[in-house]
């Protein structure tokens, strides 16, 4: 995983510590406790009463002890606990990276499920495995229109601290078919079909290397018109495996194969 040392603001030069944790830094290893906010500007930060009463009650965590808190975008800095306060947690910013995405973007753009529960499951998922963008997809067959955006964005987030990742998944608005598949996208379009069953494998079709979007549809799958529309936009049919998926296992199923595909040093780009 790449990484990058941020800016010094007060340009006081490097705390030796960052050399530190930029040289001897392991995700999985180091970072038991992550948090987020989207908004970061050093020296200090402070959490809201619902984070900091998880810090201070929960966790049990003091002054002097470190956490490690993101701004979903890449940007991951070791703190101090200054102020142990459950209402308004205080902390120091002491060491700071930009962390490198893994692998070029992936975009999934999925039916919403009748049953939000397993929305959210593909939500959280999918952000465990590795994702950049999804979006709502609203088809001809669509059980669901809407979506809970508030709701979904607090899942979003919870599976990136829980994976340790520093990168929060884009969650856009809900859009058409007709109009995805007619927006301009710089990199491979696939549409997951399950129809004729004659469609190749998306790992066998999906190049490794290359930004991706791909189509997964309602349950009752993309209809005759929707795929022969795609198609017809660039986008090449796939499919997913011999067994019939429900819509957030399809999603999940196409996120692993194409981090598989992007992970593996034996593919040829």
């Amino acid at each position: 995983m790449g990484a990058t040392l941020l800016p010094d603001r007060n340009n006081q030069g490097l705390n030796p510590i960052v050399t530190f944790f930029l040289f001897n830094y392991s995700l999985t290893d180091e970072l038991v406790n992550l948090f987020y906010s989207p908004c970061i500007i050093p020296p200090s930060h402070h959490f809201e009463r619902e984070e900091s009463t998880h810090i201070i009650r929960v966790l049990r965590l003091k002054e002097g002890d470190q956490i490690h808190l993101t701004d979903g975008k890449g940007a991951l800095y070791l703190c101090d606990i200054l102020v142990a306060d459950p209402k308004r947690c205080e902390v120091s910013l002491h060491a700071s990276l930009l962390l490198d995405r893994i692998a070029p973007p992936l975009h999934i753009a999925i039916a919403p499920t009748k049953n939000t529960n397993r929305f959210e499951w593909f939500l959280e998922k999918s952000t465990e495995i590795g994702i950049d963008t999804i979006t709502p997809l609203i088809c001809s067959r669509s059980e669901r229109t809407g979506i809970k955006t508030e709701r979904f964005q607090k899942v979003l987030i919870a599976a990136m601290k829980q994976s340790i990742k520093a990168w929060l998944p884009e969650l856009r608005e809900p859009v058409s078919f007709n109009e995805i598949i007619h927006k301009p996208f710089m990199g491979q379009k696939f549409i997951a079909y399950c129809e004729t069953g004659a469609e190749e494998l998306l790992q066998k079709s999906f190049q490794k290397g290359i930004p991706a979007l791909i189509l997964i549809g309602p349950e009752g799958d993309f209809s005759p018109g929707e795929v022969a529309e795609a198609i017809r936009e660039g986008f090449i049919p796939v499919s997913l495996g011999k067994s019939r998926l429900r819509t957030e296992t399809a999603g999940v199923v196409a996120c692993v194969m194409m981090q598989i595909v992007n992970s593996d040093n034996n593919h040829e780009a």
